[in-house]
């Protein structure tokens, strides 16, 4: 059910005779934020009265308009409030009918779509040479989100974990192998034996990498500190009028110089670290060349050198099965993990489809593709021969299009990566791609409490795994500690209390993230994010567990309510009542804003203040003590249809709900 459409249509219908774009101007229609305005405004005769030109005002527009519309049967007589503003209020029983068709229906009162064409969503795609970290927990929960809210609506889904098991991570796993590995120790720990040396070699590369960035750090200080002097000189030499640009013109100066001084100061860091090291000191001068070797066993790989093969296909299980432990711990599921090495046989025809298309040029030995709307090329062959993601990502584009029939392609991943797309999505109309629409689906980034990037003490990401544990464990001291767990009546065992923290507490992590507009970064905070008050998922399902208390102490299920509101009827007695039921009917409207803007938040508020909403009618209104059957029956459905919504919610969000907490 989606009100706003259904008022859409007959907005179009009574607009048909006043204008020639009915619409756009039915369009204007949104949910009022004050009862006292009704449930929903229409907006649309401000700007009908200015495009007229017949001179009439907003308001006499308002009052053809609801001359013309028909909406008795499910609303009640529109009022005209202020210059021309139409509010229109839902009747009682179009309410008390919209939940009773609700109940029993496992889809809430929500449409499905009827499509055949799919939505293709490309989330996750975790570099499996490495373990996990925080990092990849937005495009893996977004995706997710996406995935089940979509899949919900009727939409036919693919999700593809788009892994990284190729290239450049896995020439540095070959590498550190070679040189620093043990066979055995790497056979009976393999896991973390090749995270050590990846680490490892990393380090060692990164070391080489700063090295070579001295002198031309050296320089853009330099360069920063002239300009300051010559900024500051201008402020000591500028007019009144001219001092406040002046002196704006210095403190950028500054900044510019700090920001340089800063990029020298972490340079040398990685410098002094691996030099005072004493494993990584010596590794360092006897491996001189290892930023460029490491290339070369990448090389190798894509040649199909056969030892590097082999040692890839040793290898490659082992870091699949790590990352799949943590999706089973998360529940997220994938229809395809089509990594980068199931495209790498086909990178040769993007070559050479490129080349046909005259997209592709020589540059310097590396070929290139031209976009006249970017001032950088796209290349997608290194001059060693070696492509790179442009060239898989063109590969993957063409696969779907042919395997997947999709309308929409969306890939869900953070927006450093957005030149990259622009330029990707340029050249996709040359591959077929015209009717396809092709969404980034950005996002921003996770901050720690100090406003940056989360890290570790040691400056490395902190890995997902011991995040989600100490959600758990901050979870479990939270819900189950020793005052509130006396207060349950059966005693709630170890196990039980296991699977609460574990669902409290990846909750909080899921909710936490989907709660934000994508776009923006956040500052995690797990105090917060447990907690039973505030815009929290333990208040969700907290909210949940509550309902299904009443309901179990009323010995009802759904079939009961429904039975008892066939006998007794419904009504409302109280504006909290209806204050509920009416969000409960907007449960499509958050569906369809999610699709909309790809933004998982919208959902997330809607079951924020659902349960909100839940608490003003359980504060106000008794179920198990109501005055008669009839308001008992109406307070029954509106407990089991809130309680039936949140968890349907919270599920399209990847989130578990509990029986009590």
């Amino acid at each position: 059910m989606h009100v706003p459409h259904l008022l859409q249509q007959r907005f179009m219908d009574a607009l048909s005779g006043l204008t020639d774009q009915p619409e756009q101007y039915a369009s204007m229609i949104r949910a009022t934020s004050d009862p006292k305005h009704g449930d929903y405004q229409a907006n649309c005769a401000m700007p009908l009265a200015k495009k007229s030109g017949e001179g009439k005002s907003p308001r006499e527009i308002a009052s053809e308009l609801v001359a013309k519309l028909q909406l008795d049967d499910f609303c009640d007589p529109p009022e005209i409030a202020g210059p021309g503003f139409i509010n229109l209020k839902l009747k009682d029983s179009f309410l008390k009918n919209s939940l009773a068709n609700m109940l029993g229906d496992g889809r809430c009162g929500v449409d499905k779509v009827e499509t055949e064409k799919s939505i293709v969503i490309d989330f996750s795609s975790p570099n499996v040479a490495k373990p996990m970290h925080v990092g990849h927990i937005r495009s893996t929960v977004i995706g997710d989100a996406l995935a089940r809210t979509l899949r919900f609506l009727g939409y036919p889904v693919v999700t593809d974990n788009h892994l990284g098991d190729w290239g450049t991570q896995f020439g540095i796993i070959i590498y550190g192998y070679k040189h620093f590995g043990d066979p055995q120790v790497v056979e009976a720990d393999p896991v973390t034996e090749l995270a050590k040396l990846y680490r490892v070699v990393n380090q060692l590369v990164e070391y080489r990498k700063a090295i070579a960035s001295l002198a031309k750090l050296a320089s853009m200080i330099e360069k920063a500190r002239e300009f300051l002097t010559q900024t500051q000189g201008e402020e000591a030499n500028a007019e009144d009028k001219q001092r406040k640009k002046a002196r704006k013109a210095v403190a950028t100066a500054e900044r510019r110089l700090a920001g340089a001084e800063a990029v020298l100061a972490s340079a040398q860091a990685k410098i002094a670290a691996v030099e005072k090291d004493p494993e990584l000191g010596p590794k360092a001068k006897e491996h001189a060349t290892i930023h460029t070797d490491v290339l070369e066993e990448t090389a190798k790989l894509h040649r199909n050198d056969d030892e590097n093969i082999a040692l890839w296909n040793r290898f490659l299980p082992h870091c699949k099965d790590e990352i799949n432990r943590i999706y089973s711990r998360l529940d997220i599921h994938f229809d395809h993990t089509l990594g980068e090495s199931f495209y790498h046989p086909m990178l040769a025809n993007v070559i050479t489809e490129l080349e046909e298309l005259d997209l592709a040029a020589d540059s310097n030995g590396a070929l290139c593709v031209f976009l006249p709307e970017f001032d950088a090329p796209m290349i997608v062959r290194k001059q060693d021969g070696a492509y790179l993601y442009a060239t898989t990502d063109l590969a993957t584009l063409q696969y779907r299009l042919v395997e997947f029939n999709p309308s929409e392609i969306l890939y869900v991943v953070d927006t450093r990566q957005s030149e990259h797309f622009d330029k990707l999505f340029a050249i996709a109309d040359h591959f077929g791609l015209q009717n396809v629409k092709l969404v980034h689906v950005n996002f921003g980034t996770v901050l720690g409490e100090d406003g940056r990037p989360m890290k570790t003490r040691s400056g490395t990401l902190i890995g997902l795994e011991s995040l989600l544990d100490d959600a758990v464990a901050r979870a479990k001291q939270v819900v189950c500690n020793t005052e509130r767990l006396s207060a349950f009546d059966p005693p709630m065992n170890s196990d039980e209390q296991e699977k609460i923290a574990e669902a409290v507490g990846i909750g909080a992590i899921k909710f936490a993230d989907l709660s934000h507009h994508r776009t923006s970064d956040y500052r995690f905070n797990l105090d917060k994010m447990v907690a039973l008050e505030g815009n929290t998922s333990a208040y969700v399902q907290y909210s949940y567990a509550r309902m299904q208390k009443i309901l179990q102490n009323a010995n009802m299920d759904e079939a009961g309510v429904v039975a008892m509101i066939q006998e007794h009827g419904m009504q409302f007695t109280h504006p909290a009542e209806r204050s509920l039921v009416l969000r409960l009917t907007k449960f499509e409207e958050a569906l369809v804003a999610v699709h909309k803007d790809y933004a998982p938040n919208q959902l997330a508020d809607y079951l924020l203040e659902t349960a909100k909403a839940y608490s003003r009618f359980n504060e106000n209104c008794h179920v198990l003590k109501a005055e008669t059957e009839s308001i008992r029956a109406t307070r029954l459905a509106i407990v089991t249809q809130c309680k039936q919504i949140l968890e349907k919610g919270l599920g399209l969000l990847g989130i578990d709900v509990v029986p009590r907490m």
